[in-house]
């Protein structure tokens, strides 16, 4: 018979192992000595101590499942259990307790990791549908259209939720999408009619435009084209394929119209330029008949020059009234000088004329012959009232013996 400390053969070579329950048969060894009896189910028993430590190992350092975890520690406690093995089963058995309680530590740690990840995925896929339902009220068409693909593939990246939450999650999400697409293709649609009713609009100034292009009625055509111009603005922009060449359609034929117009004025201004300077030789010649002094000679040379005037045409707008002016200054010397020939000649005038120089010279002598007598009578009150009064009917015979001279007497 062979023994150790954790087992014995007997003579009838059955294997037994020590535990803290008894004795408990390993098995039968009929093939050598007791010590190889022994040495071999030794062996197995180390061959279990391997077999845990790389368990350990494995639930330590590894990503080994929870599951593929516990059916190895279970594997392992059906052989100690049977005591196939010569050695300290108690201490394996320990061991294989403690690696349980720690592969349930990390199945907890997992659970809870996963139940922050779904957390986390949860508040990151609510922020998306809020962010997604805010998008669907945007304008911003361009921009609001990338950002949201962008949250779907931000929202492909995140893990799934529980089926119902994930559900309605992205059902709300979902539809935030096919509202701003609804909104935006409705947006574009307007736009499109907007733009063909520009078309139409544009089509119509543009035929207008091309009909006025060859006018020469400068001015109405000018201001229609303005007006033209206001209607191209307020109708707002066509299509982008219609647009420039309405535009170059409608600036064509204004720059036709405009050319001519600049073509004609330009002859004209030219024209106006030569008339300017004949009026101004004109004007000179006027003013050499200044000062007036034989009036027939000077009416009749006046009238001549007025002819060739009146024969000339426009001269610049600007120059006009200061040429125009001094024809007019010869023409009120004219006119003065005529009006102070008829008073000269005119009977009637001068019959008034001697009639108010006598009156006032009688009443000038009556008045002196008054002062006289009042003198000699020592009324000095009486004579000075009557010189004051005397003054004043000597300025008038004065003034009315001055016009008499301009009748010739």
């Amino acid at each position: 018979m062979s023994s150790d400390p954790w087992g014995r053969v007997d003579e009838t070579g059955t294997v037994y192992v020590r535990t803290a329950d008894g004795e408990q048969v390993v098995g039968s060894w009929q093939a050598g000595s007791p010590e190889e009896a022994l040495a071999y189910f030794e062996r197995k028993y180390e061959g279990l101590v391997v077999e845990i430590g790389l368990l350990e190992k494995r639930v330590q350092t590894t990503d080994l499942s929870a599951k593929d975890a516990q059916v190895a520690i279970d594997h392992i406690r059906e052989q100690v259990d049977a005591h196939h093995a010569v050695g300290d089963l108690s201490a394996l058995r320990v061991r294989l307790d403690k690696l349980v309680a720690t592969v349930e530590s990390r199945r907890e740690e997992r659970r809870q990791q996963r139940a922050k990840q779904s957390d986390e995925a949860r508040k990151a896929k609510e922020d998306l549908v809020v962010e997604a339902e805010q998008l669907a009220q945007s304008d911003q068409w361009r921009a609001a259209g990338e950002r949201l693909r962008a949250l779907v593939d931000t929202w492909k990246g995140l893990p799934r939720l529980d089926r119902k939450s994930d559900d309605e999650l992205w059902h709300r999400f979902s539809h935030a999408r096919s509202a701003f697409s609804k909104r935006r293709k409705g947006h574009f649609a307007q736009l499109d009619a907007q733009r063909e009713e520009a078309r139409r609009t544009k089509e119509r100034l543009v035929a207008e435009a091309e009909a006025l292009s060859g006018s020469t009625d400068w001015g109405p055509t000018a201001a229609r084209y303005r007006e033209l111009m206001a209607d191209w603005k307020a109708a707002g922009r066509a299509q982008r394929e219609h647009e420039d060449d309405l535009w170059n359609r409608f600036r064509g034929a204004q720059d036709v119209f405009f050319a001519a117009r600049s073509s004609v004025f330009a002859e004209r201004d030219a024209e106006q330029t030569e008339n300017l300077k004949l009026k101004e030789e004109l004007a000179e010649e006027a003013e050499k008949l200044l000062p007036i002094g034989d009036l027939k000679s000077a009416r009749a040379a006046f009238r001549s020059i007025n002819e060739r005037w009146e024969a000339i045409g426009h001269v610049p707008r600007d120059a006009r009234p200061k040429v125009e002016g001094r024809m007019h200054t010869v023409e009120r010397a004219l006119q003065e000088a005529e009006e102070a020939e008829w008073r000269r000649t005119n009977p009637e005038a001068r019959a008034r004329a001697e009639g108010l120089t006598g009156q006032l010279q009688a009443a000038v002598d009556k008045l002196r012959a008054q002062i006289e007598q009042a003198r000699a009578q020592g009324n000095s009150a009486r004579a000075d009232k009557l010189e004051r009064e005397l003054e004043g009917r000597q300025a008038l015979l004065d003034q009315a013996l001055k016009g008499l001279q301009e009748f010739g007497g």
